[in-house]
Order: structure tokens, then sequence, then C-alpha cells
């Protein structure tokens, strides 16, 4: 990915997270950047089940103006753009094919709400607890933003620990499909925090 990327971008640094375990942070100082996961959902992945990606997105001024989810065992791919959004599939040897728009739904009486797998809190399930007649959607790593950006979905309460290179990419197909990624106090959800490791807070 990273040898890709720099042969089609060479000018746009890239925050991947193994590159920022071994401290090779490039300067993102009033640029634009790539964010990239190469495997999201780990314990998914270990455990066989299909919910894991490969995360991509460009980020500037703090927003993640496109992005790339690949769900390789699922052969789906979501991407997000000013555009818009779309869901393609992908075939053996890497060609798309099927490409359709996605869109967020309104949430109707009963709002279904996607949570983690492996990472639930006392936190989520206070907010979960909110809405007594909601239906429970469980799936892994970033498919969780996939799932409301083609409208699967309504609500993504996340307070567990999660990395901007985790949430970039699905952040950017949600933004394209109509809906947002805000805090719990409603301020936007930015990125480009260098000087708290790239850590999220709630959202």
């Amino acid at each position: 990915i990273l040898a890709g990327l720099a042969a089609s971008f060479p000018d746009v640094p890239v925050v991947a997270e193994e590159e920022a375990a071994a401290g090779r942070i490039p300067d993102i100082s009033s640029v634009a950047f790539f964010l990239v996961d190469p495997l999201d959902g780990t314990k998914e992945f270990i455990s066989g089940r299909p919910d894991f990606t490969v995360n991509i997105a460009l980020v500037k001024d703090g927003v993640p103006l496109a992005g790339v989810v690949y769900a390789p065992a699922r052969a789906a791919i979501y991407s997000g753009c000013p555009q818009g959004a779309e869901k393609a599939d992908v075939l053996a040897g890497g060609r798309i094919v099927n490409r359709k728009t996605i869109k967020g739904s309104k949430p109707e009486a009963k709002v279904r709400i996607v949570a983690s797998k492996s990472h639930n809190t006392p936190e989520t399930d206070d907010f979960i607890a909110r809405y007594p007649d909601s239906e429970r959607v469980s799936v892994g790593s970033s498919l969780k933003f996939c799932l409301l950006a083609e409208g699967a979905a309504d609500l993504y309460p996340r307070f567990g620990r999660t990395m901007e290179w985790d949430t970039a990419a699905g952040h950017a197909v949600v933004l394209a499909a109509g809906g947002v990624v805000v805090k719990p106090d409603g301020l936007p959800f930015l990125y480009a925090k260098v000087d708290q490791d790239f850590r999220n807070g709630p959202f």
C-alpha cells in the first residue's frame, strides 16, 4: 500500500498504523495526508470471521475528504468522496464491478444501532439504553461505518479506544453518503491529532 501511494502520490505524506508504531511519522502540518490501516479488525481476522478491512483515507484540514474501505473476505469495496459514496464488488484479480451509489437513510421508529463486537463498553450500553425499542446490529472493523453509509444502520456510538487510521476511511464514506460523525457534544470529529499520537475520542 505504501509503495503504491508513493508511486501515485509522491508529494502526499502517509501516516500508517505500523509506521507510526515504529516512530516514523511524516510532517503533516498544513498539508493533506493519507491515513492507512492495512488490517482493521484484527480479532475478526484471527478468528476467521470476514469482518476485517483495509482502510485508506485522504485527510485535509482535519476532515477526511476521500476514503476507501476494502473488505477482502466479503469481496466488497466502499468508497466516498465529495462526488458521493459507492459500494462495489471485487472479483478475483482485483477487478471492480457492479458499482452502485449508496446513501444513508433517516431513522424510522425502530432505530438500528451498530456496535462493536470486540470492544463493547458500559458507556456504549448506556447510550443504546436511550433507545429501548432499538435493533442492535453487530459487525466488526470499519464496516460499521459502511452499514450507516448504505442505509443498513442508523447510529454507531463508539466510546472505546480507536485510532485515526481506524476511522478516517469509514468516516469519509459516511460523509459522502450524507451522514455525519460528531463528538458526543455535537462538535466536529477531526483528524491530524499528532499531539495525541493520533488517538480518537468518543463519537
